[in-house]
């Protein structure tokens, strides 16, 4: 099976889990995302599953400082909600198995160093990937500790 982590925005974070690591961990725009789910969708038939970071689905709220923070925030917000719907409408339409979640706060914005500690993964990573490498790390293990 082959794991595809998506940390929707503007900067999309793309995870792939195959085998007991991680194959690809790149940030890319939301159109190349799409193009790579379908292009790995089809080169591996019925072998692909997504998990995808869906806003719509938050259940906690950050506290702003400020009211231009908290403006930022809820114009970036309607942004994210609108990704998720268009990979939930994407990917409903290629038939790809997918799995909407909620974000989990503690399991976001690891440090480089951090995730290198607990995933083992040494390359270069962004905040965007490692983000979509947490949604899939250690899926299809025996032990997964994470999820």
């Amino acid at each position: 099976m082959i794991w595809v982590g998506i940390d929707t925005g503007t900067h999309t974070g793309l995870a792939v889990w195959e085998g007991g690591h991680f194959t690809e961990l790149v940030t890319v725009p939301l159109h190349r995302a799409l193009e790579r789910v379908a292009q790995l969708a089809a080169q591996h038939p019925g072998d692909v599953r997504v998990v995808f970071e869906d806003a719509r689905q938050r259940k906690w709220i950050p506290r702003e400082r400020s009211f231009s923070q908290m403006k930022g925030r809820a114009m970036g917000a309607g942004a994210v909600k609108r990704d998720a719907a268009i990979w939930h409408e994407f990917l409903e339409d290629k038939g790809i198995p997918f799995n909407a979640v909620p974000p989990r706060k503690g399991l976001t914005k690891w440090t480089a160093d951090t995730f290198a500690a607990v995933t083992g993964y040494r390359g270069r990573t962004s905040d965007h990937a490692r983000d979509a490498a947490l949604l899939v790390f250690g899926r299809g293990e025996v032990i997964n500790t994470l999820r």
